[in-house]
């Protein structure tokens, strides 16, 4: 596979005067001729590049999947698993990879399929460097803007606000201390079961701050090592440890100005706490290594399904932190405590965000039904998730039906004939048999104006006083 025996690089190799650039980037080159590595390392260290090297694709990817380079030199023609099957399987470790193919061929057919597969770009041999140098530059910005979207993407809310949380009393006082938290900097707790939407009533508090244009950044503490919390939250200098390469940015320096949202904060490692308390309480951090104090203006959201006050009295949770995360508590109520209205809600909305391929699917009225009496332990997380296998068991015709759900679902009791729903008000019948008729004609709202015996105009009128505009189509 020699690079230089195939096609020799280009021979105008830039001198060390080269200027170094102003900002880290770090590439990975994959190629199995030791002087093809050692021209090309040349040329991009004296740009200002941290080359990492390897000689076959087994080592090119771990060395990806430890040191998360932000670009991928790779070459076509490798011994063993060739160029393009190396990318397949640095595209499943990580769909968000940027790689740069090279080929001593210019193999066009190879070039269509390596883009296809999810290279970026696709260069042939002999290399010319100007164009090198400018390809990695557009290649290190689409990595930087990609890297920027795995934090952001799906962070935001799409315009919704704290109506999305439900109807009923209790949602709705919950709706009215997140308005007023929000207007806040001070670090918030939120309480709850699991799957109850901590993460969600998060996403919210940021977006009605004044801080909702800046970054809203979210980390799991659940099992992770103090060493790797360390490094994520506050970052690390160059050679820190054996694998620091590269300086990295902590997630308090990706959240300056925004919100950062700690989920699981009951599992936050012993030795990892008393830098978090340092941070809330100063605003100020050192990165892994580093000497110097970096300042942040940074709000804090913490989430835990724990009872944190038994871990302080277990030793498990530091007091101090506690009572500093503690400063404004929100308790989210499980979902069977919330009412019929809020499930049902919360059920047409899912069902409407999921992607079916074509137009969305709906809720049978007995499907509705028997989502209202289970009392899912789960919360919201299960709900999604009996929803989502639901529409792919419903098939083509999209109409979910109590067959669709699990065993354990379907299993629960019939109310008895004389229970009757909480409430009894015009509009909340009225609401209900829109929704039934909605279901019945499968969401065609001209349909179902005719049926209800209404104008279309006041069937849309109707749909946006119950809260229900997302249900059907014109």
């Amino acid at each position: 596979m020699s690079l230089s025996s195939t096609a020799p690089l280009h021979t105008t190799v830039p001198t060390a005067e080269t200027p170094v650039a102003d900002r880290a980037r770090s590439v990975l080159l994959v190629d199995d001729d030791p002087s093809v590595l050692e021209t090309l390392s040349y040329f991009l260290r004296n740009r200002g590049w941290t080359v990492s090297r390897a000689t076959d694709g087994r080592m090119g990817v771990e060395t990806y999947e430890r040191e998360r380079n932000d670009v991928v030199v790779l070459d076509l023609a490798m011994p063993g698993l060739s160029g393009l099957q190396i990318l397949e399987v640095l595209m499943q470790r990580d769909p968000n990879i940027t790689v740069v193919m090279l080929s001593g061929h210019g193999n066009i057919s190879s070039a269509v399929e390596a883009m296809q597969i999810g290279a970026d770009n696709f260069l042939a041999k002999p290399v010319d460097f100007a164009h090198f140098s400018a390809v990695l530059e557009r290649a290190h910005d689409k990595a930087c803007l990609r890297r920027r979207n795995e934090y952001f993407a799906g962070r935001q809310l799409d315009g919704a606000d704290v109506a999305s949380l439900g109807s009923s009393a209790a949602m709705r006082e919950l709706s009215h201390q997140i308005t007023l938290l929000a207007a806040g900097n001070a670090p918030i707790l939120l309480t709850g079961e699991t799957g109850t939407g901590k993460g969600w009533a998060a996403k919210l508090i940021h977006a009605a701050s004044a801080r909702k244009a800046a970054p809203f950044v979210s980390l799991n503490c659940a099992g992770l090592s103090s060493t790797f919390l360390d490094t994520e939250l506050f970052g690390h200098e160059k050679g820190a440890f054996t694998d620091a390469k590269v300086q990295k940015s902590g997630l308090f320096e990706v959240a300056n100005g925004g919100t950062l949202f700690l989920d699981e904060i009951g599992d936050l490692a012993p030795d990892v706490q008393p830098k978090l308390l340092t941070v809330l309480e100063t605003q100020r951090f050192r990165r892994l290594g580093g000497t110097r104090e970096i300042a942040v203006d940074v709000r804090l959201i913490a989430a835990t399904h724990h009872d944190l006050k038994t871990a302080v009295a277990e030793g498990r949770f530091r007091e101090d932190l506690y009572y500093r995360l503690a400063v404004l508590p929100l308790q989210l109520p499980p979902l069977r405590d919330r009412g019929a209205g809020d499930i049902t809600d919360l059920a047409l909305r899912i069902v409407a965000t999921l992607d079916t391929g074509g137009a969305p699917a709906m809720l049978s009225a007995d499907a509705l039904a028997l989502l209202t009496r289970y009392p899912w332990p789960g919360n919201i997380r299960e709900l999604r998730n009996v929803l989502e296998r639901a529409v792919l068991l419903a098939g083509p015709s999209r109409v979910v039906l109590p067959q669709h759900f699990p065993s354990e679902l379907r299993a629960v009791a019939p109310l008895p004939e004389e229970a009757l729903p909480d409430d009894l008000s015009l509009a909340e019948s009225e609401r209900r048999h829109i929704i039934r008729v909605m279901t019945l004609v499968d969401g065609n709202r001209a349909k179902a104006a005719k049926l209800l015996g209404i104008a279309r105009q006041t069937l849309y009128t109707r749909l946006h006083e119950h809260g229900l505009e997302y249900m059907g189509r014109s």
